[in-house]
């Protein structure tokens, strides 16, 4: 058994998923750009920041360049569409095992926390009826350098007064987990990640992490 004090979740791939709604809200600014955009591009864009997103779209827009003022446009315009569509969100929408998982750390008293390089974290969660489970919640609103930069990890961590090694990262992006570990923290992967080497733990399923802590 480890010695893990806190566990910090990473949210969209991990307590709920809007892919989806990621995917549909960038393909209708591509499509209205007629810039080519498909699942591969959309795959470039798992855990990275929304102007980060826009910058790998916009660069499949050959010969073509974007004024800071429109790339700003543009990003906030994708923002209104994708909270368009998470207004359809509820608590059926939280992935399975994952209040089980809840459970099973509270139960044990570990501390649990959101680290999310997303703005919208807040709306989410409260839409899914998580907010109230975490004793910390790190956003996008709140950081200056999205993953793989370490630094949403880092700010729960100190937030949660518990130093990186006794921290534990749940991530289902490679950016994300790389992140992790740049803060020192171990990594357990689920989803897309879990295929990755890097990852200290390799999950088939989020209640798996109760094996580990």
């Amino acid at each position: 058994m480890n010695n893990f004090n806190a566990v910090i979740f990473d949210l969209d791939g991990v307590l709920v998923s809007t892919d989806d709604y990621h995917y549909k809200a960038w393909k209708q600014i591509a499509d209205r750009l007629e810039i080519p955009f498909d699942e591969t591009v959309n795959h470039q864009l798992r855990g990275v920041s929304r102007m980060e997103s826009l910058h790998i779209i916009l660069s499949h827009a050959e010969g073509r360049t974007f004024s800071e003022e429109t790339r700003v446009e543009l990003a906030e315009e994708k923002n209104r569409l994708y909270r368009q569509t998470l207004n359809q969100l509820s608590p059926t929408d939280i992935l399975p095992g994952v209040i089980e998982t809840l459970d099973g750390l509270e139960a044990r008293g570990i501390a649990i926390a959101v680290g999310s390089s997303s703005k919208n974290a807040p709306f989410i969660l409260d839409k899914i009826g998580l907010s109230e489970r975490f004793a910390v919640i790190v956003d996008g609103n709140h950081i200056t350098k999205s993953k793989p930069d370490p630094e949403v990890f880092l700010l729960a961590a100190t937030k949660l007064e518990c130093a990186t090694a006794n921290c534990l990262v749940v991530e289902d992006a490679i950016a994300g987990v790389v992140a992790g570990l740049r803060a020192d923290m171990q990594v357990a992967a689920v989803g897309d990640a879990s295929k990755s080497a890097l990852a200290t733990y390799r999950l088939g399923s989020i209640e798996e992490l109760l094996k580990f802590v």
